[in-house]
C-alpha cells in the first residue's frame, strides 16, 4: 500500500521548555528570539504578517465545519479564534532550525536526558491542514490540538463537492433500417396513439410509416406519400388533440394537413423566408414558427390568422419548444441565443447567452421543469423558470442537429458527423457513445444525423440520416448493471476537472 508523503516541517522543538521559551520570548517581539545570534543571520520573520496570514485563512474557515473525527478546532468565538491565530502566529514566526536563545539551551540542559519528545509544526499537503506532532502540547488550548499531537483543522482549501450518482441506464443498440426517401431526411414526428410515425425529407415529400412494421424490419413498413411542398421539408408536428399535421419547409410554406382526407386544408402565409422549426402548444390551439426571418410567428390553427410575432433574434430561428406553463416559449437562434417568451406579453423573458456557436436544437424534459440546448460547442442544461444555467454535457466533436429526452431520463444527441451520444438526464454521465454506419452505395461523409426523437413510449429511438434512411434503436434487453456498470472512476475524474467553456 502506498504511503503519503510526510509533511514538511516548518517549526521543531527538541522539548516542551523549548517551545515555551519560544512562545515567551515571541509575546516581546520576533526580534527577541534571535538575541545573541550572528550580526549577519538573516532577519527574523515578522510575527504580524504571519498573524495576518493565519487570521484570513481563520476567519474564510470559520464557518467550515470540520470533518468527523477531527480535532476540534478552538475557532467557535472571536476570542477563541484570537487567542488561536496569536498562539499559531508567535510558534511559526520563532520557531527556525538555527541558533537559539542561551535561555531556551539552558531550559533544554535542564530538561532529563530520557525524555527528549519533540514538537513539529508542518504543513499537510494532502488535506490542506497544520499538523502538529510531539509530545505533550502547552498550546493546546490556544490552538486546539489534542494531547500529544495531532491535525489542527485549518482547511486552505475547500474538500471537493460530492460526485452525483448517476442512474444506470441499458445500452441502446441498432434494431432496424427503414429507406423510402430520396434524399436527406430532415425530420420526425410521431402520433399520439404511437401507432405510426411521419418523416420529411429533401426530396420534399412526408412518408407515413407503420412503427410497429419498421420496429421489427418487417415490409411494407411505409404506408402514405404525401406531397405538397417545393423545397425541403424542415419541421413536423402532429397534433394531440385534432385530426391535423402540420409541416414546414424551406419554401416559406407552413401547411396543416387533414390526416383523414390526407389533403391540405390550410396555408399559413406570412414568413419571408425559409420555415426551419415548429412547434405545436400543448393546451391552446397555437402553432409556433422560425425561421430564416429571425422571427417566431404565431398562429391560430383554426383560423389560421398571425397572432402575434415575436421578435428579438438577430439570426436564424433553429429551434422552437412549446410549453404549458410559463415561460411557454423557448426559442434558439443561430445568433447564439436563447430567448425564454412571455406569450401572454409578448415579450422575452430572458436571454440565454452562454453558446458560442448557433443552436440547433431544443428539448424539454417531460419529468422535470428544466430544458436542454444543443450548439456546435456543447450540450448545456437549463432550469426553464428562470433560465439559470445548470451544466455542461461535453463529449461531441462535431455541430450537433438534434437532441430528445425520454421519460425515463436518457438524453440522446446526435452531430453532424454521425455520432450518437446518450447520457444520463439528470446527472449528466454519458454512458454510451454510439456511431452511425452509412448505407452501402453512400459516401462515407453522409453519415450525418439531422434529427432524432423517442417514440411515445420511450423505448424506441428514430434517427432521421443523411444517408437518406431512417434507423430505429432500442434498449439491450440483455444487459445488466452486472455486465454494463457505471464507470464512476472515469465520471469522478470528470467531474473533478477543471474545464472553460
Amino acid at each position: 500500500m502506498a504511503t503519503s508523503a510526510a509533511p514538511e516541517a516548518l517549526a521543531a522543538f527538541p522539548n516542551s521548555a523549548a517551545l515555551d521559551a519560544a512562545l515567551a520570548k515571541s509575546a516581546a517581539g520576533a526580534a527577541a528570539l534571535f538575541a545573541g545570534d550572528d550580526p549577519y543571520a538573516p532577519s527574523p520573520p515578522v510575527s504580524s504578517a504571519i498573524k495576518a496570514k493565519i487570521a484570513s485563512k481563520v476567519e474564510a474557515c470559520s464557518h467550515v465545519k470540520s470533518a468527523p473525527g477531527a480535532a476540534p478546532t478552538g475557532r467557535a468565538t472571536r476570542e477563541e479564534r484570537k487567542a488561536y491565530v496569536d498562539g499559531l502566529a508567535a510558534a511559526l514566526s520563532g520557531a527556525r532550525p538555527r541558533k537559539r536563545a542561551k535561555a531556551a539551551a539552558a531550559a533544554a540542559a535542564a530538561e532529563p536526558a530520557a525524555e527528549k519528545p519533540s514538537h513539529v509544526v508542518s504543513y499537510d499537503a494532502t488535506s490542506g491542514a497544520l499538523v502538529t506532532t510531539g509530545g505533550a502540547n502547552p498550546t493546546a488550548a490556544a490552538t486546539g490540538a489534542k494531547a500529544g499531537g495531532g491535525k489542527l483543522v485549518v482547511p486552505t482549501r475547500r474538500p471537493p463537492p460530492p460526485v452525483p450518482q448517476p442512474t444506470w441506464h441499458a445500452p441502446w443498440k441498432l434494431a432496424a433500417v427503414a429507406s423510402g426517401h430520396l434524399g436527406w431526411v430532415r425530420c420526425v414526428a410521431f402520433e399520439p396513439r404511437n401507432e405510426w410515425f411521419v418523416t420529411g425529407g429533401a426530396d420534399r415529400t412526408i412518408k407515413v410509416w407503420d412503427l410497429a412494421k419498421c420496429g421489427a424490419g418487417a415490409e411494407g413498413g411505409l404506408k402514405l406519400t404525401l406531397t405538397g411542398h417545393i423545397n425541403a421539408i424542415r419541421g413536423l408536428a402532429v397534433s394531440p388533440r385534432t385530426t391535423y399535421m402540420f409541416s414546414a419547409g424551406e419554401d416559406k410554406k407552413v401547411l396543416c394537413w387533414d390526416l383523414e382526407t390526407n389533403k391540405v386544408v390550410r396555408h399559413y402565409h406570412g414568413h419571408l423566408s425559409g420555415v426551419y422549426c415548429l412547434g405545436l402548444h400543448p393546451t391552446l390551439d397555437l402553432l409556433m414558427t422560425g425561421g430564416r426571418d429571425s422571427c417566431v410567428r404565431c398562429w391560430d390553427i383554426r383560423t389560421s390568422k398571425q397572432v402575434m410575432m415575436l421578435g428579438g433574434h438577430t439570426s436564424t430561428i433553429g429551434a422552437v419548444e412549446c410549453c404549458a406553463t410559463d415561460p411557454q416559449v423557448v426559442t434558439g437562434s443561430h445568433d447564439c441565443t436563447i430567448r425564454l417568451w412571455d406569450l401572454a406579453a409578448g415579450k422575452t423573458r430572458a436571454t440565454l447567452t452562454h453558446h458560442k456557436k448557433a443552436i440547433r436544437a431544443l428539448c424539454c424534459a417531460p419529468f422535470e421543469d428544466s430544458f436542454v440546448s444543443a450548439a456546435a460547442d456543447n450540450l448545456k442544461k437549463w432550469q426553464r423558470k428562470d433560465g439559470s444555467f445548470l451544466r455542461n454535457l461535453q463529449g461531441h466533436r462535431a455541430v450537433l442537429n438534434a437532441c430528445a429526452v425520454n421519460a425515463d431520463g436518457v438524453l440522446a444527441s446526435a452531430g453532424d458527423d454521425g455520432s450518437l451520444r446518450l447520457w444520463d438526464y439528470r446527472t449528466g454521465y454519458g454512458f454510451q457513445d454510439l456511431r452511425t454506419v452509412a448505407q452501402p452505395g453512400s459516401l462515407e461523409c453522409e453519415a450525418g444525423i439531422y434529427d432524432c426523437k423517442f417514440d411515445k413510449s420511450g423505448t424506441r429511438l428514430i434517427t432521421c440520416e443523411a444517408d437518406k434512411t431512417i434507423k430505429i434503436w432500442k434498449e439491450d434487453d440483455g444487459a445488466d448493471p452486472e455486465s454494463h456498470p457505471v464507470d464512476m472512476k472515469s465520471w469522478t475524474k470528470e467531474c473533478r476537472r477543471l474545464t472553460r467553456y
